[in-house]
């Protein structure tokens, strides 16, 4: 029933376009752990009133088959601000479509009624202890796509089987119900509530607990910038300044308000570099700040960025401010632990993908180390888990720029972690270090961890699968390489197929997916690396690290292996060339 959609499906009709019909009604959308991510426009494979329907019929009967007291808790449901004028899509749209779909079966919606960054919904799971949460966002994807992404009741992202049971779910209820399309019905509706101005008091007073140093924070002359990428974050993270007693940060004129068209940037993506932060950096100049702080269009990421004495910046890769927020959280527990003995009941998460730098520092210090799968709905789980059984998780983080560092949200959170790399920048300063030399001190301490990361890009399903076919096959069936070009291999770990080289029964310890790629390689020479495939996007993505013991300090002889080690694989295992396989550009 919505007019735009319904008109771009008819002028297909007319035009006999039966590619394009093939592409919007070939196959539905696939809901998976992450939700859903697609384009918004018409037909089944898009982002839709529609499709937004469906999925959260199928998501209130799923519920209700495993939760009694669903009519009791409810659900909560966000949005960001992007929206799409040819199919009349946007966040707020499907959020209210969905806090309908929910209310005409009786059950009580938390639905806020003005953006929110994504973290705000897993916070509200957890702190009015609803059954599940649903955020209306894509992230950091380009303008015309949207998402749904749904957390289950300990607050974290759902993990299979749920996205299974959904996904059945689903097909078996694709006709809307009666008044699914008229969302005006919840305006009076006595199940509608609003969680806004709670959650607004709640979440910066629970922050607060990660507020350690409010006198230096009151005195700091440091100066920071921050942008929100034409996304959500703007308000929420002058907030948490006010929160830890900060002076507000400069906030980038061009991109504090919401845009869904992103006008400024080429991706709304701070992952992608220096070119997302051009107008952070001017701004700063002129402003005469030293720290950037920049969050992803719906605030669960961060990417910082500092000027170097030699007038230079440097922006920060996940691995190191994951080092750096590693070492000042536990820094600061250990300062304010009034129990010795509890460091046996302290943890720390990262991904498998993410730098080991983390596991360096509790061999150390004597707390624990864990590391997941890929993906904050995997440390989240597993944090829940810990908690549940008595123990401290500190903090978690991945290297595409995720990093939890408040037990109050299970996920990643962009807008504590702002404020809390603040507080530990301004504390620094007043012993006249940078984030930069402190990172030096870290990795002389624990040793140097140097990481590289990127991704080919590939929309060929086909040659993906044979690529990682052939380095299953390498050197005749069922064998992988010994070797790429010089560096000898030591150990395989297949994730996709369940075999791990080191593991006495070679059988792999992290859970294993069939449906998505992942091999880790481990090299004579310490250095580590794994190709994946992402769940989101078309790309093949690899990343590598070189640990060395704390003593090695030949940072430079360090950097040169690991890129000598990354063209190898380029060349050897990726073979762009045969493969026709498109390099990220910066």
């Amino acid at each position: 029933q919505n007019p735009k959609t319904y008109a771009i499906v008819k002028q297909l009709l007319a035009e006999g376009n039966a590619g394009e019909l093939q592409k919007y009604f070939g196959s539905r959308m696939e809901f998976g752990t992450a939700g859903l991510r697609a384009a918004m426009g018409a037909g089944i494979s898009h982002m839709n009133d529609l499709t937004i329907i469906q999925t959260t019929q199928g998501f209130c009967r799923y519920l209700e088959k495993n939760f009694t007291d669903l009519k009791k808790r409810g659900v909560v449901i966000g949005f960001d601000a992007r929206a799409h004028l040819s199919s009349g899509g946007s966040s707020k749209r499907f959020a209210r479509l969905a806090a309908n779909t929910f209310i005409s079966q009786g059950v009580p919606v938390y639905l806020f009624s003005d953006i929110i960054p994504t973290p705000f919904v897993p916070y509200t799971v957890t702190h009015l202890k609803l059954c599940a949460g649903i955020m209306v966002t894509a992230s950091h994807n380009p303008k015309q796509d949207n998402g749904y992404k749904v957390y289950w009741e300990n607050g974290a992202q759902i993990i299979s089987p749920h996205d299974k049971g959904i996904s059945q779910a689903i097909e078996e209820n694709q006709e809307p119900w009666p008044q699914a399309w008229d969302d005006k019905l919840i305006d009076s509706s006595p199940l509608l509530h609003d969680p806004y101005a709670m959650v607004n008091k709640e979440y910066f007073k629970d922050i607060q607990k990660q507020c350690f140093y409010r006198n230096i924070n009151k005195e700091t002359n440091l100066k920071f910038v921050h942008t929100s990428v034409h996304g959500v974050g703007h308000k929420f993270v002058q907030l948490a300044f006010k929160a830890f007693d900060l002076s507000p940060p400069f906030a980038v004129p061009e991109q504090k308000d919401p845009d869904p068209d992103f006008p400024t940037v080429k991706y709304p993506n701070p992952e992608e570099g220096k070119g997302v932060l051009t107008l952070s950096f001017a701004l700063a100049e002129k402003d005469g700040a030293r720290i950037i702080l920049a969050n992803d269009p719906d605030a669960d990421r961060l990417a910082v960025a500092e000027k170097q004495e030699s007038g230079e910046w440097k922006v920060f890769s996940g691995n190191e401010l994951g080092a750096l927020l590693g070492w000042w959280i536990f820094t600061c527990w250990k300062n304010n632990s009034r129990d010795t003995h509890a460091i046996k009941d302290v943890y720390m998460l990262s991904s498998t993908v993410s730098s080991k730098i983390l596991r360096a520092i509790a061999l150390k210090e004597g707390f624990h180390f864990e590391e997941t799968l890929t993906g904050f709905k995997w440390m989240g789980n597993r944090a829940k888990q810990l908690m549940d059984q008595g123990k401290a998780v500190l903090f978690a983080f991945e290297e595409a720029i995720g990093y939890m560092c408040c037990p109050a949200v299970l996920d990643k959170d962009g807008v504590s972690a702002a404020v809390i790399t603040a507080e530990m920048a301004s504390f620094l300063a007043t012993r006249n270090l940078s984030l930069s030399q402190q990172l030096k001190a870290v990795y002389d301490e624990y040793g140097f961890h140097i990481t590289k990361a990127s991704y080919f890009i590939c929309h060929d399903p086909k040659v993906i699968q044979q690529l990682f076919d052939n380095l299953r096959n390498f050197d005749g069936e069922n064998t992988y390489p010994k070797s790429c070009g010089r560096f000898k291999v030591s150990g395989i770990r297949d994730l996709t197929t369940g075999y791990d080289s080191s593991q006495p029964d070679q059988k792999a310890i992290l859970p294993t997916s069939k449906s998505s790629q992942m091999i880790t390689f481990t090299f004579a020479n310490g250095g580590v690396a794994t190709m994946r495939t992402s769940g989101t996007e078309p790309k093949i993505k690899y990343y590598s690290e070189l640990c060395a013991p704390p003593g090695n300090s030949d940072v430079e002889q360090l950097k040169k292996e690991l890129d000598e080690l990354v063209n190898a694989l380029e060349k050897h295992f990726f073979q762009p060339e045969k493969n026709k396989l498109q390099r990220k550009t910066e």
